[in-house]
């Protein structure tokens, strides 16, 4: 039995992840702003669920709740998954739009894991999972904000990866494409400005509403992939899950390559000269 910490468990990747963690016999730490979500669960699985409750905004809540289950016995894998998206150009969102998604996407994975990394390297190991998406290495029209608060986490993570691996800790960044787990019907809609009904960010816009969109991954597949490969022995530091999400990142890569390779002379050029 491997003991499990999961933000954002209530709905999404995270309540699938739960659900099939706890039928394989493992136990759950989920971490919920409302413990109704999960009751029935929790009913179904005694003394494996253990629902926690916090809001990743309310900091002190949210240290004392994990110095807690980290007090209660060792956690061998910390998830961070809650998270959503604001859907908007960029001109469109509010401020209070923009805080709240970057307060919740980057700022909130960045202090629950660091929350957790005092007792990770006092029980002398741990592995760190953030779920990601697609949309940390690759871009959308209308999604800057969602895009920025991803490309952040993942450098965060990566800087982290190798800061803590000395201390028996890795990481792995879960990169899933559309996927059907409800993201889509959940964002958080900037108020349109009409300029915008011709650009890119309206094609987007109208594929949400009319349902052209494509969305190809299997939320239940995505996860039991994800838990394969979160348990093997040496897991890479980033999972792309489904083939949108392979095929964009490896554009975009091969993209970023192609320019920077063209720049090497003047790169070099910058160069003091000694």
């Amino acid at each position: 039995m491997k003991t499990w910490l999961i933000t954002g468990a209530s709905s999404g990747l995270g309540q699938i992840l739960t659900e099939r963690l706890l039928d394989r016999g493992d136990k759950v730490f989920a971490t919920v702003r409302q413990e109704q979500a999960l009751l029935e669960l929790a009913a179904k699985y005694p003394g494996q669920l253990n629902i926690v409750i916090f809001d990743l905004t309310d900091l002190e809540t949210m240290r004392r709740k994990i110095d807690e289950v980290f007090a209660s016995e060792r956690v061998d894998f910390v998830v961070s998954n809650a998270g959503y998206g604001l859907f908007g150009a960029i001109e469109e969102a509010s401020d209070a739009q923009i805080e709240r998604q970057v307060g919740t996407n980057l700022l909130g994975s960045i202090h629950f894991i660091r929350a957790t990394l005092p007792h990770l390297r006092k029980q002398g190991g741990g592995r760190i999972i953030q779920v990601s998406s697609e949309g940390g290495q690759t871009t959308y029209p209308g999604f800057g904000y969602y895009h920025a608060s991803k490309w952040g986490i993942e450098g965060f993570v990566e800087t982290l990866a190798q800061e803590v691996a000395a201390f028996g800790i890795d990481c792995m960044i879960v990169e899933p494409g559309p996927t059907g787990t409800g993201f889509a019907t959940n964002l958080d809609l900037a108020e349109p400005i009409p300029d915008y009904d011709a650009s890119p960010v309206g094609k987007t816009r109208r594929g949400f509403a009319d349902g052209s969109f494509e969305v190809k991954g299997d939320a239940e597949r995505s996860v039991e992939l994800l838990i394969d490969t979160a348990v093997s022995a040496n897991p890479p530091l980033r999972l792309a899950l489904g083939s949108a999400a392979y095929e964009r990142i490896s554009a975009s890569l091969e993209k970023r390559l192609t320019e920077v390779r063209k720049q090497k002379e003047t790169a070099y050029a910058a160069d003091r000269i000694r």
